[in-house]
């Protein structure tokens, strides 16, 4: 004889089939809504301040944790990184970073080194169409001040690291490294990465030495461009 199945359900507490009724406090269809100010109070820093006597004493968490990232760029275009389709190759790798850039949402600071003085194109804002239209006219020509480039950007990292000490930094110095001298260099301030874009057959290794002395890691373009991909 076969046995019937069990189909055990449990009682039903009481009111649960009651339909949602508006509270006596007012704000909601189930009753008042709490603010979400006060779902974000931080106890144990407002209760350091002493008992809070008004909203104002309350200390609120941030609503996000998340650190903002900022991504530094210097981008040596002297006369020298017209040869061997360099400068070519560093926009290739400069396009990606600003696609990259914009899915992430990190902010954007870009310095061009090329004639007579550094300049900035971009400080801290987010990506944009801009950036591209400028990346598409970029050419090479004139001086190689990079390291006066790296001298400003230096002072403007640690200027912004005071003032959002939370922010993720990073730099990427795209070089060929062709220049004749230059002082001692202290490390940079953030993690860098430093990518040798020098493409004649005589190579001079002198971006090798920079990012040495900068204290960044170094890659050939070649091997930049294979991990991007």
């Amino acid at each position: 004889m076969a046995k019937k199945a069990l189909s055990i359900r449990p009682r039903p507490a009481p009111g649960a089939d009651a339909n949602p009724r508006p509270g006596q406090l007012a704000g909601g269809r189930s009753g008042a809504r709490q603010q979400g100010a006060l779902g974000r109070i931080d106890w144990p820093a407002t209760l350091r301040n002493g008992r809070p006597q008004r909203r104002a004493d309350l200390v609120l968490r941030a609503r996000s944790r998340k650190p903002g990232e900022l991504w530094l760029v210097i981008v040596d275009a002297s006369a020298s990184t017209r040869r061997h389709g360099a400068l070519a190759q560093a926009k290739g790798l400069l396009a990606e970073t600003f696609e990259q850039a914009y899915r992430q949402r990190a902010r954007l600071a870009v310095l061009h080194a090329t004639g007579a003085q550094p300049c900035w194109l971009w400080q801290g804002q987010k990506a944009s169409a801009q950036l591209q239209n400028w990346l598409e006219q970029l050419g090479a020509g004139g001086g190689t001040p990079l390291i006066e480039a790296l001298q400003l950007a230096r002072d403007w990292l640690e200027k912004r690291q005071r003032q959002k000490p939370d922010e993720h930094q990073r730099l990427l110095v795209l070089t060929d490294g062709r220049l004749r001298d230059w002082p001692a260099l202290q490390p940079l301030p953030c993690p860098s990465l430093l990518v040798d874009i020098e493409g004649s057959a005589v190579r001079l290794g002198r971006a090798r030495k920079l990012a040495d002395e900068l204290g960044a890691e170094y890659r050939r373009i070649d091997e930049a461009a294979a991990v991007q991909r």
